[in-house]
């Protein structure tokens, strides 16, 4: 699903990608095209119409490029490219989403902040997907003693909470064993609840060690300290707001990927940076994200890690030889953009 803006751009690249890995590796890949977002409701009036609806519910994995654009805010909401993204998150129960923030050492010296501070960085955040605020019903916009009120209800239930921390207690496991457990307790109910049924949760992973932070907290450390932390774990509005804070330590947010996954191991994959419509076809987005975005599609959703680490390889290779997308761009750096990227990449998988 290519979807606005820079999506198609970084979209043909990873797939260019995923093909010359999938021929590398003897991958047997059906590949179909769908419409979301602008696109969808430019074609179909819809930002997720029952076609694409129909191909996502049959699919192994997707891999989508961005959705969203000036010329739709005009919209009525519920037409917005977003709700197009929400839509399919909460039709297939993309209820995990997982944002590595890792950074590069090549790319040490693109970071905002001093290399000693986030040399070596590697971050997982787990973001509850598909509840929380963002789905909390009652919603609206309504008139109260002659003025507008507007509302938003952010609800929990255990069963939400209990599985989104098993996933980030399981990949602990898998990393540091260090989880952090990041909510607003102190002045949130809702928060109450987490902390308390993440504690429950973490007595099944004796392994692990289990910490909390409040989220203002969490903000100031990860820009402060960020290598003291390993996975952190947080619910849907707190998850969106960190994990873009944390992309920026990594020099480029057109360097991380995403996947959002369901309980059957069926997962989107995406870059989290958005649809950049300032730079849309020109030629000048990063491609990389998407490109690593399909290296968590092949791990999570079709078990080829091997694949994966290919792939994740042959982009430490292509900033070896110092190529850059402008994202990116240095002194002493080649400049190249997207489809010069993508080739390079491609070409990588064969070294």
């Amino acid at each position: 699903m290519p979807g606005d803006g820079i999506g198609p751009e970084i979209v043909a690249e990873a797939l260019k990608v995923l093909e010359r890995v999938g021929e590398i590796g003897g991958l047997d890949l059906e590949i179909e095209q769908g419409l979301i977002g602008g696109a969808a409701h430019d074609a179909a009036g819809h930002p997720y119409p029952e076609a694409t609806r129909e191909a996502a519910r049959r699919a192994d994995a997707i891999l989508l490029g961005a959705v969203g654009g000036p010329q739709y805010e005009s919209l009525e909401r519920d037409l917005r490219p977003e709700r197009g993204l929400l839509g399919i998150r909460s039709d297939l129960g993309l209820f995990a989403n997982l944002r590595p923030a890792i950074l590069y050492p090549q790319l040490a010296s693109a970071s905002t902040l001093k290399p000693e501070v986030v040399s070596g960085l590697d971050i997982l955040i787990v973001r509850e997907l598909t509840g929380g605020i963002y789905f909390g019903q009652p919603r609206g916009i309504e008139e109260r003693n002659g003025e507008r009120v507007g509302f938003n209800t952010l609800v929990y239930s255990e069963s939400e909470i209990e599985r989104i921390a098993r996933v980030g207690f399981e990949a602990a496991m898998k990393r540091g064993k260090r989880l952090c457990s990041v909510d607003k307790a102190n002045v949130l109910e809702v928060s109450e609840l987490w902390r308390e049924v993440v504690e429950r949760v973490g007595k099944e992973f004796p392994e692990v060690e289990l910490s909390h932070m409040y989220v203002d907290n969490a903000a100031m450390q990860l820009v402060r300290d960020p290598k003291q932390f390993d996975v952190m774990v947080t619910g849907n509005m707190f998850g969106d707001i960190l994990s873009d804070a944390a992309a920026m330590l990594t020099g480029s947010i057109g360097m991380l990927p995403s996947a959002s996954l369901n309980s059957e191991g069926v997962g989107l994959y995406e870059p989290i940076h958005g649809s950049a419509p300032d730079i849309a076809g020109q030629g000048k987005a990063n491609p990389m994200a998407t490109v690593l975005s399909v290296a968590m599609l092949l791990r999570h959703s079709l078990n080829r890690n091997d694949l994966a680490e290919r792939i994740e390889a042959a982009v430490g290779r292509v900033l070896d030889q110092a190529l850059r997308t402008p994202d990116i761009f240095g002194e002493g750096m080649k400049l190249v953009g997207t489809q010069g990227m993508g080739d390079a990449l491609v070409a990588a998988l064969d070294d």
